[in-house]
C-alpha cells in the first residue's frame, strides 16, 4: 500500500531517472521500488519471550515454529505471495526451496549450515501480509554465542558499520525494517534497553525518524499461576514497563500471546470445544486448574491426549476462561468462543495500536527513508550534473507543505528520546500531532465541530510560536517552530 507522500517520492524517482546517468539511475530505481513494498516490522526480544507466537497471531496462521530449532536461530521474513513458499537465502545469494512441514510450519531443519544462512524468506497467501511484512528475529542473550551475535546484528546491536551502498542488501534487519515490536516477559533487563536504543540509533542513521518502536508485554496469562485472571496484575505491570522504557518505545501493550495465536489462526476445533464442555461438568475442575500437572493427571472424562492439546492451545488461563464461558452458555458456538478468547488475549488492542502507531505512519516512514537515501546518494555521486539533479529534486519536494509531516515526526523523535527536553504536556501534544491524522484526537476534542477544531489548531499553533520566541532554548525553539507550522497546516486541513 503506497500513501500520498511515498507515491510523490516514487514519481520524483522516475523524474530523476530520466535526467541522470545509468549508474545513478539504477540506484534511484532501487529507492523507487522500495517505496512500493509493504511496511516492514521486525519482532525482537529475548529467547522464549513469545516472539514467534506473536508472529503467528499477526500472520493469522501457525507457520513460525515456537520450539527452539535451526529455523528459530536465523532471521525469518514473512511476506505476501501468490503461493506458500519457503526459501533459505544464503549469504552468497543462492536459494534453497523447502516445503512446509506436515503441520503447515517452517521445517525445523533447513538443510543448510546455519553460518551460511542470511535469512529465511517465507511467502504466504495470508491477506494480513498484503500491507505488512513481518520479520521474526533470533532471541537475544542466547546461550549460544554465535546465535546471540547474529541476533544482536539483526536488531542493530552489532558494532559493524551499516552498508551505505544504496544497491547493497542491509547488513542487519534493522536497516531494512521501518519499525520494531519488542517482546518482553515479566522483567525488563538492561540488554533489552540496549537493544532498543541500538535500534533507535540505527534507524536514525538511516533517517527514518518516527517514534517507531512498540513494546509488547507477552505471556501475561502466566503471571498469576493456574487459571487465575492475570489482567489485574498485567495492566499495572505494563504501565510500569512503559514508564521505564518511555524513551525507547511508544507504549507497552500486554498480550496473552498463546490465546491470540490460537484464536487468530482458528486452531480450536469442534472436538476441542466438546472436550471443554466435558470438563465444564467436572466436580474436580478447581483442583485440575490449579496446575498443569494436575490438569494432566487428575481423573476426568476427557482423554489425557486431548487435555494435553488444550494446554498447548490455551494453557490453564485460557482453559479456565473458555470453560467459564461454556458454563454460562452451554450452546455457545466455537466461532463465538474463539472471538471471546481473542478479546481476552489483549491482541485486539495490540492490533489497534499497530494500526495507529505504525501503519498510519508507514507513508511518512517510507517517504523519510527515500528522501534520506536520495540525499545520501547526492553526496556520494561523482558526476556534478547528476549530483545537482538529485539535490534539486529533493529540495523541490521539501518545499511542498505535505512534507512538513516528516519534520514533525523527526522533531517528535528527538523529544521522545530525550535529545530535546520539553514539558510533559507539550511533549504529549507534539507526539499526538506526529502520530495521528485525526484532528479530534490530536486536539483532544472528540465531539468538536470543524470550526471549533480549526480554532483549537490555530490556538495551539500560536502557543508553540510564543514558546519558540520566548523562553525556549535553541533546540527547543527549532522543535517549537516545526510544531507551530504543523498545527497551522492542521487548521487549514480542518477548515480549508
Amino acid at each position: 500500500m503506497t500513501g500520498p507522500l511515498s507515491a510523490r517520492l516514487a514519481t520524483l524517482c522516475d523524474e530523476i531517472v530520466a535526467g541522470v546517468g545509468p549508474e545513478v539511475a539504477g540506484q534511484v530505481r532501487h529507492v523507487g521500488g522500495r517505496l512500493h513494498e509493504p511496511l516492514r516490522v521486525a519482532i525482537a526480544g529475548r529467547l522464549k519471550a513469545g516472539k514467534s507466537t506473536l508472529v503467528n497471531a499477526l500472520i493469522g496462521r501457525r507457520v513460525a515454529p515456537t520450539a527452539v530449532g535451526e529455523c528459530t536461530r536465523v532471521v525469518t521474513r514473512f511476506r505476501y505471495g501468490p503461493a506458500d513458499r519457503v526459501d533459505v537465502v544464503c549469504r552468497d545469494g543462492s536459494r534453497t526451496s523447502l516445503p512446509l512441514d506436515e503441520d503447515g510450519m517452517i521445517p525445523q531443519r533447513l538443510g543448510v549450515p546455519g553460518a551460511r544462512v542470511a535469512y529465511v524468506d517465507v511467502t504466504l497467501t495470508s491477506e494480513k501480509l498484503r500491507d505488512l511484512t513481518v520479520v521474526d528475529t533470533p532471541g537475544l542473550a542466547s546461550n549460544d554465542t554465535r546465535i546471540s551475535e547474529r541476533a544482536a546484528e539483526a536488531v542493530g546491536t552489532s558494532t559493524a558499520p551499516f552498508d551505505l551502498d544504496i544497491d547493497a542488501d542491509s547488513t542487519g534487519e534493522v536497516a531494512a525494517a521501518e519499525a520494531v515490536v519488542y517482546v518482553f516477559t515479566q522483567a525488563v533487563r538492561a540488554d533489552d534497553v540496549r537493544a532498543l536504543e541500538a535500534f533507535r540509533a540505527a534507524s536514525a542513521r538511516l533517517s527514518s525518524s518516527p517514534i517507531n518502536a512498540l513494546g509488547v508485554f507477552g505471556k501475561v496469562d502466566t503471571l498469576v499461576g493456574g487459571a487465575g485472571d492475570p489482567w489485574p496484575v498485567a495492566a499495572p505491570l505494563a504501565a510500569d514497563q512503559g514508564r521505564l522504557l518511555a524513551r525507547t518505545v511508544s507504549e507497552v501493550v500486554p498480550v496473552a500471546g498463546l490465546l491470540a495465536e490460537t484464536a487468530e489462526a482458528g486452531r480450536l476445533t469442534t472436538a476441542d470445544v466438546d472436550a471443554l464442555r466435558g470438563l465444564a461438568g467436572s466436580d474436580d475442575l478447581a483442583v485440575m486448574l490449579a496446575s498443569a500437572d494436575l490438569f494432566r493427571s487428575r481423573p476426568a472424562g476427557v482423554p489425557a491426549e486431548r487435555r494435553e492439546r488444550l494446554l498447548t492451545l490455551l494453557d490453564l488461563y485460557g482453559i479456565g476462561f473458555a470453560i467459564a464461558q461454556l458454563r454460562a452458555d452451554p450452546a455457545l458456538p466455537a466461532s463465538e468462543l474463539l472471538r471471546r478468547l481473542l478479546e481476552v488475549s489483549g491482541f485486539p488492542q495490540l492490533r489497534h495500536t499497530l494500526q495507529d502507531a505504525f501503519r498510519w505512519r508507514s507513508d511518512a516512514i517510507k517517504a523519510g527513508w527515500a528522501l534520506a537515501r536520495l540525499e545520501r546518494l547526492a553526496g556520494l555521486t561523482r558526476s556534478p550534473g547528476d549530483r545537482e539533479a538529485v539535490r534539486d529534486a529533493v529540495e523541490r519536494v521539501l518545499r511542498e507543505p505535505d512534507y512538513h509531516r516528516l519534520r514533525v515526526i523527526s522533531a517528535a523523535q528527538r523529544v521522545a528520546t530525550g535529545e530535546v527536553a520539553l514539558p510533559a504536556e507539550w511533549e504529549r501534544e507534539l507526539t499526538r500531532l506526529a502520530t495521528s491524522d485525526d484532528p479530534r484526537w490530536i486536539l483532544q476534542l472528540p465531539e468538536a465541530s470543524e470550526d471549533t477544531l480549526a480554532d483549537a489548531a490555530v490556538q495551539a499553533a500560536n502557543r508553540w510560536r510564543v514558546f519558540a520566541v520566548a523562553g525556549a532554548g535553541p533546540a527547543q525553539s527549532r522543535v517549537a517552530q516545526i510544531a507551530h507550522r504543523g498545527f497551522y497546516l492542521l487548521s487549514k486541513q480542518v477548515r480549508p
